[in-house]
């Protein structure tokens, strides 16, 4: 009796944890309601079916859709086709045999959609369209932050009540990652002619909303993080193999293979190409705690791109700090505050100036970029005694990165005045900084 009562109450666990497991994948704590939401309005009925604005707005804070850019697909819920498309285009037409004369656009039951490129005819453009399906992230650029395109669709409803709402919708952006819920029905969206004294709405409107879990997206971090300060000559490394060591390739910075032609070339499915390095991640964020002033401290934040075939635009960084409600000045990146608990005020997204360093090059003598924050001290909070000093959380582009074990953070040290030897350390710890980017 009791050995059923013990696997009953462990059976309860473990559903229990799993279910907690589940409901986190796609959950973000520091961006808890962010998600990607496609709207399809459907404007005006044909004689066999509609045409719809579809539009997808990024509502992530710090996450953006980078080169080569989304690919969104759904499936058909009957046989319907897609006679033309204005600021998209699927990736293949499909059989269209059966058709005579006027040929659909694409006849295939799951059709694939992709963005068109910057420079396409007018005629083929709609509002907020020919990115390449690069999206901004919504904290950085709300303006940006979208995309659109129109699409008449044939076989379909013609009305409220025949229309069937399209199923199983995928989303890459560009790689894997999201997972999008059904289609819902909702209130049509409204809108006011360019005067603004008339309002119109979409005869029909159904929402689709779509969260990014970075387990589904790679199995590895994708960036790391190392600490130094000038109180300890000690630099605290990203932990060895922390975006992997298996079966990856990589280049050594000396290599003459550097000077081929074409190495710097992006592959369509963005395999990197890596700097061989100990952390073997496309990205390390370097945080250094540089001077300690009377009321004030500062920290030199360097962020370094070992990958020799990606330039990463739009870039964002993330920390987590709770210091971060203190923030003076920050140089040379741009620096928003993000409270998604309207209590806390702990995190902060900087990201570059734009035509400064919003660019991050690949891995090379000019793929790194760096900036220096001020913060005034709280004296009931500040110390530099166990890693305080050090974020308790960084993530660039919206995936968080390998932080290294906290018992190897850098430590103040045990004996001798402490402003003594703070003073005494401060220029060693800048030139080592110095000399670790260029590692």
């Amino acid at each position: 009796m009791e050995m059923g009562k013990l696997e009953s109450t462990m059976l309860a666990l473990i559903l229990a944890i799993a279910m907690m497991f589940s409901c986190a994948v796609a959950y973000d704590p520091l961006d808890p309601n962010g998600n990607i939401t496609i709207k399809w309005d459907v404007v005006s009925w044909t004689p066999d079916g509609y045409v719809a604005v579809v539009t997808m707005n990024n509502f992530q804070m710090y996450r953006h859709i980078m080169s080569p850019g989304w690919t969104l697909g759904w499936s058909w819920a009957k046989k319907e086709v897609i006679w033309s498309m204005v600021g998209a285009q699927t990736t293949e037409q499909g059989d269209c045999s059966k058709f005579k004369g006027n040929v659909p656009h694409c006849c295939k039951k799951t059709p694939t959609v992709v963005d068109l490129l910057p420079g396409v005819p007018y005629n083929q453009q709609i509002a907020n369209c020919c990115k390449g399906g690069v999206i901004a992230s919504y904290g950085q650029d709300p303006a940006a932050a979208v995309s659109s395109f129109q699409v008449s669709v044939g076989l379909a409803g013609t009305s409220n009540k025949t229309v069937k709402l399209p199923m199983n919708f995928t989303l890459l952006g560009p790689g894997p990652g999201y997972t999008c819920g059904p289609a819902k029905i909702v209130p049509s969206t409204t809108y006011f002619t360019p005067d603004r004294r008339r309002k119109t709405q979409a005869l029909m409107t159904w929402n689709v909303t779509c969260t990014y879990s970075q387990f589904l997206a790679s199995k590895n971090p994708t960036c790391c993080v190392s600490f130094s300060s000038f109180y300890n000559s000690t630099i605290t490394p990203c932990p060895s193999c922390s975006c992997g060591c298996h079966n990856k390739n990589c280049i050594k910075s000396d290599s003459k293979l550097l000077t081929s032609s074409g190495i710097n070339t992006p592959r369509k499915d963005n395999a990197p190409l890596l700097q061989c390095t100990h952390h073997m991640c496309p990205i390390r964020v370097h945080w250094h705690v540089k001077i300690n002033y009377k009321d004030y401290w500062r920290a030199k934040i360097a962020i370094t791109n070992f990958n020799y075939r990606l330039n990463y635009t739009q870039w964002t960084l993330v920390a987590q700090h709770p210091n971060l409600n203190n923030v003076t000045e920050v140089f040379s990146f741009d620096y928003k505050p993000l409270v998604p608990y309207q209590s806390i005020n702990d995190t902060g997204m900087f990201s570059g100036l734009k035509f400064y360093n919003d660019l991050l090059m690949e891995a090379g003598p000019y793929g790194n970029v760096q900036s220096e924050i001020l913060l005034r001290k709280d004296k009931d909070t500040f110390t530099f005694k166990q890693g305080w000093a050090f974020p308790r959380k960084v993530y660039f582009n919206g995936d968080e990165c390998k932080l290294p074990p906290p018992d190897s953070y850098p430590h103040l040290p045990n004996s001798a005045p402490v402003m003594r030897t703070l003073s005494m350390l401060s220029s060693l710890t800048s030139a080592v900084f110095l000399l670790l980017l260029m590692v």
